[in-house]
């Protein structure tokens, strides 16, 4: 017999691995085909902007899928919407590898992000179910190691797949990961949410929900200070491939290395996050995190404006996404604390700004051409500025 710690920590253990996989549906499901592009529009003789509306059709449905499933989570519990909305998925990805047209192929990227989303809005929801407080912020961190990998791996694996098969095995892969996720729910996953916790049904309740969170402005500057650090990445997410390789003259596998470098950043900076949860309150850490993004903007802009060599690039944009770490790891732990009957809404809301900001900035880094980084540096700058603006009148009196 295992002791009830030992037990504790299986535990635990299976819920970091289930979560962490469901967390990482967003990331798995739009970066691991990235390396397929051009044979996808080869194969579907389609244009190169129709092919990335693919993309656009992901991201769309990622957002949109958290708003939607976060609330019915509330209500319905979180365990029988994540089954129903995996079976969606791997269904939605069996059928793209079938896509015969471009229209067929971006209408069920759409509907791979939408049911993908559920399990990303439901994880968080389920952990704060179980955790509140530090162990939450702790809980969200182990999340965030988990979670913090998938960018990174999936182009890897997505290129190591192409090199056994076409794009068409790539989605039979992200089939095969639904089915492993529906499998770990069906198995190691039980119901979160008692019914004594669940919100009240009906479209008034839900939009009573929203109107309260968008009311709250403790919960409101958390929110957004997380959503504009978080459209600060985006905003490299967009910019890193052309400045990197057109300006600095990088390589395709150099430039990868540098994107992995950050990730791995990010997962430094929520693991040591956790860590210091116990020593400092969270309220600081966001403002550290906050802080940081803000500075390592400071950095880019005078690295852009003297025309530094490519180390200094580099440090200015580990910084700028490193900060990520910090700061979803502690304003979700922070925002969710409060919200115990809308912990679904609350989950949504906090996920969707960073696609909606997301959304706003990517388009305009690439303003002045692929060979000038003033856009992105000046988008960067902006959103961390105003995050930090943000952070300190939310919070003045705290």
């Amino acid at each position: 017999m295992l002791s009830k710690e030992r037990k504790t920590d299986k535990y635990k253990l299976r819920l970091i691995s289930v979560l962490g996989l469901l967390t990482a549906f967003g990331a798995v499901s739009m970066d691991m085909y990235l390396p397929a592009l051009p044979n996808v529009a080869a194969d579907l003789d389609a244009s190169t902007s129709l092919v990335q509306m693919s993309l656009t059709a992901c991201l769309v449905g990622l957002g949109l899928g958290q708003i939607f499933f976060g609330p019915l989570s509330d209500i319905y519990g979180r365990r029988k919407l994540l089954i129903i909305t995996l079976i969606g998925y791997t269904i939605a990805s069996l059928l793209i590898a079938w896509s015969t047209t471009i229209a067929f192929f971006i209408t069920l990227r759409f509907i791979q992000g939408f049911t993908g989303a559920a399990g990303v809005v439901i994880a968080r929801a389920a952990a704060r179910d179980l955790y509140s407080g530090k162990d939450l912020t702790k809980f969200l961190a182990l999340l965030a190691l988990v979670n913090g990998a998938a960018p990174i791996l999936a182009p890897v694996i997505g290129g190591g797949v192409l090199n056994f098969t076409t794009w068409i095995g790539v989605f039979y892969v992200l089939a095969f990961i639904g089915i492993v996720a529906l499998l770990a729910v069906l198995l190691f996953l039980p119901e979160t949410l008692a019914d004594e916790n669940r919100a009240e049904r009906g479209l008034f309740s839900v939009l009573k929900t929203f109107s309260a969170l968008l009311t709250n402005r403790y919960f409101m500057g958390i929110a957004l200070t997380q959503g504009l650090v978080m459209a600060s990445m985006f905003a490299y997410i967009a910019g890193s491939p052309f400045i990197l390789q057109n300006i600095y003259g990088v390589s395709p596998q150099q430039f990868s290395l540098l994107f992995a470098l950050n990730g791995i950043g990010i997962i430094i900076a929520a693991q040591l996050t956790g860590r210091l949860a116990s020593y400092f309150k969270e309220m600081h850490l966001l403002c550290a995190g906050t802080l940081l993004s803000f500075i390592g903007s400071l950095i880019l802009i005078y690295v852009v404006w003297q025309e530094l060599p490519l180390l200094y690039m580099a440090i200015a944009l580990f910084l700028i996404v490193s900060s990520v770490g910090i700061v979803t790891t502690t304003s979700f732990s922070l925002a969710m604390e409060t919200q115990g009957k809308s912990a679904g809404s609350a989950s949504a809301f906090l996920g969707l700004l960073p696609f909606a900001f997301g959304g706003i900035v990517a388009p305009l880094v690439g303003l002045a051409g692929e060979a000038s980084a003033i856009p992105m540096a000046i988008v960067i700058f902006a959103c961390s500025t105003i995050a930090v603006i943000t952070f300190f009148i939310a919070f003045k009196k705290n």
